[in-house]
């Protein structure tokens, strides 16, 4: 393993794109911005990103050449709203931002949502560099161009694909994050191999500490998601078919974000995800589709990482059945009013579920509840 990794995102009609991971990549990110041929680079981030990373990013950027501008919102997931989203394309409008500019998105996953949405739609379609500062971002939302805010029938329910020119993922950066969000973006790195790659998992149990500390496997495993994404995004830009599988667990995530009013005191996004990953393997042994020591062992791997994996262990309490059911009726991936789901015969060997009776769900979900 090298100190620096590209995983390059082939996409056709010119829409190619690399990965790059490895320490210190945020001081480059004049360079590489120039090199996209911009000639001004606004950076949208959040005000705790922006007070650790924001004089920097800009000074490289200034020093490239390029005019600058900054654009902030609120930490958290309430910033990705109507109200915030238009308050950042007016910000950009502002500032004019061109079609050949470039927007950065410097933050976790809800700016890099949040940006992307607002490069989406300006001018109908502005380029924009994904520099993620959180590992939920780098290993998973920063990847594979869905952008989005989110509504009060649910999460990212508004948004559109828009793939970015550049991912710098810079894994120095980490190293500022609170240990909950280390835990929280460590839930979508195990999802990777949850979903199609055994080994990858096992790997992940033998060296999280690692990623955790910020090692060489902290590289690997970034890299390594960025990769396993990249390839699912090639084949399934808008997931028609195969890239749901990369929402395991996320059905029941969703649910328990919209209950819980998105508020981050309560549950992030990763903790959210992990209860769901558990919630989706016991309910694939409930329906007899997964062996119970699987369940197990990811639960007892999601724990041992510091993750919830219960719905007891929501701060303020998840509803009851009737209104988890409820939420999920608003995932994007129902058909014709019917649940679909991503469920597992086994760790590493996850599918799409469509069809699933809302009894049977309900069922499970008054069990989990006790």
């Amino acid at each position: 393993m090298t100190a620096r990794e590209t995983v390059h995102v082939p996409l056709n009609g010119g829409r190619a794109y690399d990965i790059l991971v490895g320490r210190g990549l945020l001081a480059e990110v004049g360079t590489r911005c120039a090199a996209l041929g911009a000639r001004a680079v606004a950076v949208v981030s959040d005000t705790n990103v922006a007070g650790l990373y924001g004089e920097a990013v800009l000074g490289a950027l200034g020093a490239a050449g390029l005019r600058t501008a900054l654009v902030t919102v609120p930490p958290g997931e309430g910033s990705k709203s109507y109200a915030a989203f238009t308050e950042v394309c007016d910000a950009l409008l502002a500032h004019r931002i061109e079609r050949r500019d470039l927007v950065l998105a410097l933050g976790g996953g809800v700016v890099g949502d949040l940006a992307g949405f607002a490069a989406a739609v300006l001018r109908r379609g502005v380029r924009f560099v994904q520099a993620p500062t959180s590992l939920l971002a780098q290993v998973d939302s920063s990847v594979g161009g869905k952008t989005g805010i989110n509504s009060p029938h649910g999460k990212n329910l508004i948004g559109a694909f828009h793939q970015p020119s550049l991912v710098l993922a810079d894994t120095a950066a980490l190293d500022t994050l609170s240990p909950r969000e280390m835990r929280a973006g460590y839930a979508e790195v195990a999802k990777y191999g949850l979903i199609d790659d055994p080994d990858f998992f096992a790997w992940c149990e033998a060296n999280f500490a690692e990623i955790f500390s910020g090692g060489p496997a902290r590289e690997r495993a970034v890299a390594s998601c960025c990769r396993a994404k990249a390839g699912v995004v090639v084949r399934d830009e808008r997931e028609d078919g195969e890239r749901a599988l990369l929402n395991l667990g996320h059905t029941f995530a969703h649910a328990l974000e919209r209950l819980t009013h998105y508020d981050s005191a309560r549950l992030v996004h990763g903790e959210a995800v992990a209860i769901g990953l558990a919630l989706a393997f016991r309910f694939s042994a409930r329906l007899g589709l997964c062996p119970g020591q699987d369940a197990g062992r990811v639960a007892n791997h999601l724990a041992l990482a510091g993750l919830p994996t219960s719905l007891a262990q929501v701060p303020g309490g998840s509803g009851d059945a009737d209104q988890l059911l409820d939420a999920m009726r608003q995932d994007k991936k129902v058909r014709d009013g019917a649940l679909t789901f991503i469920l597992a015969r086994g760790i590493g060997s996850s599918f799409i579920a469509p069809g699933i009776e809302a009894a049977s769900v309900r069922a499970f979900l008054a069990e989990e509840l006790g």
